[in-house]
């Protein structure tokens, strides 16, 4: 358990805060979903195995923030997080995904987490041995004779039979080296080292010995994702193979770190783990969720085939077992955020039984231009400060007026009321268009710095909102 998980639902609000403007209500529904989990894992195991989350519906238009929200909560919490679209899916006899791989998927990205984990705390170990085989690149040691009293074959290696040189060769490969040339390597070993460790060989080019892992075909075999790699089945009973490769040191020491942190890992503890933290913290936001809804009692054709995925997911979100390529999951005790529009179709067109399984409902507002002003300046990834520091790089700066802001923000607002509601992505069209020129020009010499104002924004968008079409939208 996690530190984030001891978290109070308002520290968790106020850190949601940091990143996404308003929306309150789904922030409180959000946090006190992430505290229960914590509440729960301190309770006696008979008690534990009783409580279930109480999953989230999110009833709200495009750009409001609904994915926002749950991929931060995820973030957060540093729990196994994956978003499906739920009209990507189809009923069991039609062609489409099958609603299980939701499930798969999630186990996936809790492996990928929980494998990063534990190479982050295998790297410094790594580290050292990487080290050690750049110095052993570039200042080899003295190598042995090689034996040659026969050549092993691919039944050698099958049996197992360890082919064993007649003792002639043994006595000849176990003379003792020269203890002085010896000394030497050592001491120029000590100087590599040091040098390493002064940045001084960053840019050498060594040749170091990497794994060699071809592409192997996968034979499907059927239900829960399973795979067999023709490659692995006699994989096993040959030695790994390994190829040279000729790069610089800075290189070098990346490949050969997370190589030799693979190799420390132990897979079968890392599968175990995750399998079990996709189980017990998995969130899955299934979005889209008002597309599988019959907005009316007519049940032929396309509607038929929605509410068989809605029957579909009704296993999935009330607990079930589903079989992976890892082993089987229990879905009881993960999160399912559902989120949708609902434009066309109600909360109340999906079926009674999987509107059962999300008691929580939050109703996200539409923002105004005041948000969009906020959303433009306050969250910490601020739009306003990504495009600053992208020209950055090109050696411009750029500085906004608080009247250009305002007029972005109005500018927003007013095309999202006149065409369609995108909500705060309509943000990105408006910088990207407004930036244009400045981009394009880049890098430019002679211009180091560029100053936005509200009138150079009006000119931008000048042929986009006439005066008669702003005017009708002043109060």
């Amino acid at each position: 358990m996690t530190t984030l998980y001891q978290m109070t639902p308002k520290e968790i609000v106020e850190e949601l805060d940091k990143y996404i403007i308003g929306q309150n209500s789904a922030k409180k529904s959000v946090a006190v979903a992430l505290r229960n989990r914590y509440r729960r894992s301190l309770l006696p195991e008979e008690m534990k195995e009783e409580i279930t989350p109480k999953n989230i519906l999110m009833i709200g238009s495009t750009g409001v923030g609904k994915t926002e929200i749950a991929r931060r909560l995820a973030k957060l919490a540093d729990a196994p997080f994956v978003k499906v679209e739920a009209s990507k899916y189809s009923q069991v006899g039609y062609v489409g995904k099958d609603v299980d791989s939701m499930v798969r998927d999630l186990v996936e990205a809790s492996i990928r987490l929980t494998k990063q984990k534990r190479l982050q705390e295998k790297y410094s170990i790594a580290e050292n041995i990487a080290e050690e085989k750049i110095i052993e690149a570039i200042i080899p040691g003295k190598k042995k004779p090689q034996s040659s009293g026969g050549v092993r074959g691919p039944f050698d290696f099958i049996m197992g039979g360890n082919f064993q040189p007649n003792q002639t060769q043994q006595k000849s490969e176990q003379k003792p080296e020269n203890a002085a040339e010896q000394a030497d390597i050592e001491l120029a070993r000590e100087q590599v080292r040091q040098q390493l460790k002064d940045g001084l060989l960053e840019e050498q080019f060594i040749e170091i010995e990497v794994s060699d892992n071809p592409q192997t075909n996968t034979l499907d075999v059927g239900e829960g994702g399973m795979g067999i790699s023709l490659g692995s089945i006699f994989g096993d009973m040959m030695p790994k193979r390994t190829k040279k490769k000729k790069m610089r040191v800075k290189d070098a020491r990346k490949i050969l770190r997370e190589q030799e942190a693979q190799n420390l890992i132990d897979m079968e503890q890392v599968t175990a783990e995750a399998l079990e933290n996709a189980e017990q913290n998995g969130i899955i936001f299934i979005d889209e969720i008002d597309k599988i809804a019959s907005s009316n009692n007519y049940t032929s054709g396309a509607d038929v085939s929605r509410e068989g995925v809605q029957r579909d997911i009704l296993p999935i979100v009330e607990g079930s077992v589903v079989n992976t390529k890892y082993g089987p999951v229990k879905t009881d005790h993960m999160l399912f955020i559902g989120a949708g529009a609902f434009y066309i179709s109600k909360p109340t067109d999906l079926i009674p039984e999987l509107q059962g399984r999300f008691p929580i409902r939050v109703e996200l507002e539409n923002l105004t231009k005041e948000d969009f002003v906020q959303i433009l300046t306050v969250p910490e990834n601020a739009l306003l400060k990504q495009h600053k520091m992208l020209l950055e790089t090109e050696g411009v700066k750029v500085t906004f007026t608080d009247d250009a802001v305002d007029e972005v923000a109005t500018i927003a607002f007013l095309i999202n009321e006149q065409s369609e509601n995108i909500g705060a992505r309509r943000l990105h069209t408006v910088l990207e268009k407004l930036l244009e020129e400045i981009s394009f020009s880049l890098p430019d010499e002679t211009q180091n710095e560029v100053l936005i104002d509200e009138q150079y924004v009006k000119e931008k968008f000048a042929d986009r909102i006439q005066a008669d079409d702003i005017e009708r939208f002043i109060l």
